[in-house]
């Protein structure tokens, strides 16, 4: 799934997932069906809440071979990862 902007060119589908209020591993669970679902090289934007789904989904969708592009901390004790579906 990908999206055509005007010049022809195609960009990544970008999906949301807050998963602030599962615990493990519920968290890995929803993370991997929501990847699951997208087209390769698509982005998944996931809000959590917890050292460990941070840990546990961090590592999980590391080695299904998916990237993480950036993890930010907020003030409220959530962490939002940006993670870059594996191509191919």
């Amino acid at each position: 799934m990908a999206a055509v902007t005007d010049q022809g060119a195609c960009t990544p589908v970008i999906v949301e997932l807050d998963i602030t209020a599962d615990t493990c591993p519920l968290t890995f669970v929803r993370t991997r069906l929501a990847l699951d679902g997208m087209a390769h090289g698509g982005v998944l934007v996931v809000r959590l809440k917890g050292e460990e789904p941070h840990r546990n989904v961090g590592r999980s969708v590391r080695a299904l071979g998916h990237a993480i592009v950036s993890e930010v901390a907020h003030a409220d004790g959530s962490m939002v990862l940006i993670i870059r579906k594996k191509t191919g």
